[in-house]
C-alpha cells in the first residue's frame, strides 16, 4: 500500500505520515529532507541556491548527509524551498523518490508533490493543512525549544514566503491532488489528527477495493 501525504510547511504532515507508517508498519520517507539536504550541501560548498547548476551539483546525497540533525534547522528549510523550485533539482531526485514509493509492500511518503507527481496512483492520498497563523505558532514553539531567538512575526513571514514559493514554482507546485482527502489540523491535537488520518486512509482503501 502506498500512502501519499502532502501539505505546506508546519501543517503536521510529517507527524501524520510517521504515525501512518507506524500504524501500517510501512517504511516512511520525508521527501522534504532530500531538498533540505541539497540546500544544506549548497551552503556547505558555498554555492548559490538560486543558481540551478549550483543546486544540481549538490544533489548527489549520501546517507550521512540525510542523517545530519542540522537539516532540521529553519534556515536550511528556507534553502530547501529555494532549491526545490529548480526543475533540474526535482528531476535529479525524482527517481530516488519513485523507487522508495514503489518498493515491495508499499510505503508512506510525505512532501508537496507526492500525490500529484511522485505517486499519482497511490492507494490513499491526504492533503494536510492548517492556517498560516497556527503553523507559525507551531514553528515558533519548535524554534524556541531549540534555543532560537525569533519573533512570531518573523516566523509567520517565513511561512507565507515558503507557501508562495512552493505554490508558484513552475515544476511540481504545491497543490492538492484532485483525489486527495483534506485534513485540516488547525484545531486538532496530534492524537486527533492521527486518528482522523487513519480513518481517511481506511475509507480510501475500502473505496478502492469496492470499486475494483
Amino acid at each position: 500500500m502506498i500512502i501519499a501525504v502532502d501539505g505546506p510547511a508546519a501543517s503536521g504532515k510529517g507527524t501524520v505520515a510517521r504515525a501512518l507508517a507506524r500504524h501500517y508498519n510501512l517504511p516512511h520517507l520525508d521527501t522534504g529532507l532530500l531538498y533540505r539536504a541539497v540546500g544544506y550541501t549548497v551552503r556547505r560548498l558555498e554555492l548559490d541556491p538560486r543558481k540551478e547548476a549550483d543546486a544540481v551539483a549538490a544533489c548527489d546525497l549520501d546517507e550521512l548527509t540525510l542523517a545530519d540533525p542540522a537539516l532540521r534547522d529553519d534556515d536550511v528549510g528556507q534553502l530547501a524551498s529555494i532549491v526545490s523550485a529548480h526543475p533540474l533539482v526535482r528531476a535529479a531526485l525524482f527517481q530516488r523518490q519513485k523507487r522508495f514509493a514503489n518498493q515491495v509492500g508499499g510505503a508512506v511518503l510525505d512532501g508537496r508533490d507526492i500525490g500529484t507527481v511522485i505517486a499519482p496512483d497511490a492507494d490513499a492520498k491526504l492533503f494536510v493543512k492548517a492556517s498560516a497563523a497556527v503553523r507559525a505558532r507551531r514553528r515558533l514553539a519548535e524554534l524556541t525549544a531549540r534555543g532560537r531567538e525569533v519573533t512570531y512575526e518573523q516566523v509567520l513571514a517565513d511561512i507565507r514566503a515558503r507557501d508562495a514559493r512552493d505554490s508558484a514554482r513552475s515544476t511540481a507546485p504545491l497543490t492538492q491532488a484532485a483525489d486527495a482527502a483534506s485534513l485540516d489540523t488547525s484545531a486538532l491535537s496530534i492524537d486527533a489528527a492521527v486518528a482522523r488520518a487513519v480513518a481517511l486512509v481506511e475509507g480510501r482503501v475500502r473505496g478502492r477495493s469496492t470499486a475494483a
